[in-house]
């Protein structure tokens, strides 16, 4: 029975869509399927690990009778991407496996019943829906992911913060030792609703998006976030727990304000970083009249110092950072110029950026 025959392409764009949340090692060996249906609706490809479940539909046109089977989504990868670019291909279903048929080449693939495809249940209660172009939900995503933590024992940190607020949508993530916080216009009238989206999620929702200005329409509830964007639905759980209040983190008004060209103090931080403890990846940040100085130290009595002329004229100030949150900013905000506040030694910094208005970025400072 044939289940579909295309260009090789109409089948590996939405098959790479899907394929990239799939474990390469799992418990459920259906898991490492994908499903593919045909039927009254166009040729479908889904994917799930159980905590997100992703859907990209072909250009194809639909067929009259339903057809669906699972099969290795990995090994149907790496097959088409090794075909012709317009070879036709033609996937068949025989004897409980799916055979791959492409001018000469011939593969035969075991399948799983399709009737046993695990899928997310539809989430009960109020949802807060809203749309916004593509590629500007690319960008905040961008300007603030770097910053969530990995594999933390505060499972709520492994993630990020969504909040719809008063016709304001806002990203945050945090490690517990810096803080990304970017924000956008929404339409007004939106039920307040917050959202910790898991770090897997956000990491392919940034890959899948476009820079582009069509919309990316996206549903929160209290249990899952959807984004259904081009042919491509992506649904995930969230994680249950209560985020840290990133109000209190971000310092309203600190007295002693920087102002610094970006690309120069990315470059001497990098080079800074070199003879950095590897460890602990410290600098310190010595403000004068006009001037930065920017140390760094290791183990080996191994030292750096990089003189920068820069905006200042507030209080004397030693403070050290992790060199590694500093370079993280600069090398995913863009823009010409940093303005940087501090208060003392003891304080948190707060970086910003005349080209983003609606991001913050908050670093604890470390004794060095």
């Amino acid at each position: 029975m044939i289940l579909v025959k295309a260009k090789r392409d109409d089948l590996l764009v939405p098959l790479a869509a899907v394929s990239g949340i799939i474990e390469r090692r799992h418990t459920l060996p259906i898991l490492s399927n994908v499903l593919i249906e045909r039927g009254p609706g166009p040729l479908a490809f889904l994917a799930t690990d159980i905590e997100i479940q992703i859907t990209a539909r072909s250009a194809l046109e639909p067929s009259g009778e339903a057809r669906s089977a699972t099969v290795g989504a990995r090994k149907l990868v790496d097959i088409l991407r090794a075909l012709p670019e317009a070879v036709e291909v033609a996937l068949q279903l025989q004897d409980k496996r799916l055979l791959v048929k492409a001018g000469r080449s011939r593969f035969a693939l075991q399948t799983l019943p399709a009737e046993d495809f695990p899928r997310l249940a539809k989430p009960a209660g109020e949802v807060a829906r809203f749309a916004l172009p593509q590629k500007v939900l690319r960008k905040l995503i961008g300007l603030v992911q770097y910053a969530m933590a990995q594999q933390d024992i505060r499972y709520y940190l492994n993630g990020l913060l969504m909040v719809v607020e008063e016709g304001e949508l806002k990203l945050v993530a945090t490690d517990g030792h810096r803080l990304a916080f970017a924000s956008t216009t929404l339409a007004a009238g939106l039920p307040r609703r917050e959202a910790i989206v898991p770090r897997k999620t956000v990491i392919e929702l940034a890959k899948l998006l476009a820079d582009s200005e069509e919309e990316v329409r996206v549903e929160l509830s209290a249990t899952q976030a959807a984004f259904s964007f081009g042919t491509v639905e992506l649904i995930s759980k969230l994680i249950d727990g209560k985020f840290p209040d990133y109000t209190r983190v971000i310092p309203p008004a600190h007295p002693n304000a920087l102002t610094v060209e970006r690309e120069p103090l990315r470059q001497a931080l990098s080079r800074a970083a070199i003879l950095s403890n590897e460890k602990f990846r410290g600098v310190r940040w010595v403000l004068g009249d006009a001037s930065l100085k920017i140390v760094s130290s290791n183990a080996d009595q191994e030292e750096a110092e990089e003189l920068l002329e820069v905006g200042y004229a507030g209080d004397a100030l030693d403070i050290g950072f992790n060199v590694n949150y500093l370079l993280d900013v600069l090398n995913n905000v863009g823009g010409a110029q940093v303005e940087c506040r501090f208060g003392d030694a003891a304080s948190s910094a707060l970086f910003s950026f005349a080209s983003e208005p609606g991001f913050k970025y908050v670093v604890m400072p470390m004794r060095i």
